[in-house]
């Protein structure tokens, strides 16, 4: 039976020592978090994503004969609502930022410690994204560079926003490399006041999180960088 206060998540590597290692640290932090599916082809995790619909996904981006699978990434986002952290030993961060553009929560090296791997779980299924500083730099920078190019007429939901809800958008685009609760401390706020704002601005705008609502406040003239 599942339970709902258990992080649920499925394992995609084709090392089966490594398979066996990452299942043993996650089953290790029951009943926090639980391996329900372990995969080590794209056909398998996509019928294990379908069939156990986990939280978190921990997908290699390199499968070996079959290549990386980073082209595979979209598919497998389409099929389950689940995060994805990519698990990695290679530290080049150009495929680091194209894994976190295709629609990955972050990039895990597989030589991190367990006490590491298992926080990261935790952050990416709290609706953060695992990435340094310099890399959410990066890919925030493109993405701005990105919207800032693109000219749009202003739509619906914008007209909604509070002038609290508006000055939270702006500190966030200002703010975006750090945390929700490094933003909350320099607005003289909880997390919990904070993620509240987020929780309308989201439903007003049709955003669905704090990185697609950076897109859409650069984009339309919400808030500037720092």
């Amino acid at each position: 039976m599942r339970d709902a206060g258990t992080i649920r998540v499925l394992l995609v590597d084709d090392h089966k020592s490594l398979l066996w290692g990452l299942t043993k640290l996650i089953d290790g932090e029951r009943p926090q978090m639980e391996v329900v599916g372990a995969a080590s082809t794209r056909a398998e995790a996509l019928a294990l994503a379908v069939e156990k619909q986990p939280d978190i996904v921990l997908l290699d981006i390199d499968l070996g004969d079959e290549g990386d699978t980073l082209d595979f990434l979209p598919d497998l986002l389409r099929e389950t609502n689940a995060r994805v952290l990519m698990l990695t030993g290679v530290r080049d961060r150009a495929v680091h930022d194209r894994a976190v553009e295709l629609g990955a929560r972050g990039v895990l090296l597989k030589d991190e410690s367990a006490e590491v791997i298992v926080k990261a779980v935790e952050k990416v299924h709290g609706g953060e994204y695992w990435l340094d500083r310099a890399a959410t730099g990066r890919v925030l920078d493109r993405k701005a560079n990105e919207a800032q190019n693109k000219k749009s007429a202003q739509p619906p939901g914008i007209d909604e926003l509070t002038p609290a809800e508006l000055h939270v958008i702006e500190e966030v685009v200002r703010q975006a490399s750090k945390t929700s609760k490094e933003i909350a401390e320099s607005m003289n706020m909880s997390v919990k006041t904070l993620n509240n704002h987020l929780t309308k601005i989201y439903s007003k705008l049709g955003v669905k999180n704090r990185f697609d609502l950076f897109i859409y406040a650069l984009k339309h003239g919400l808030g500037k960088l720092s």
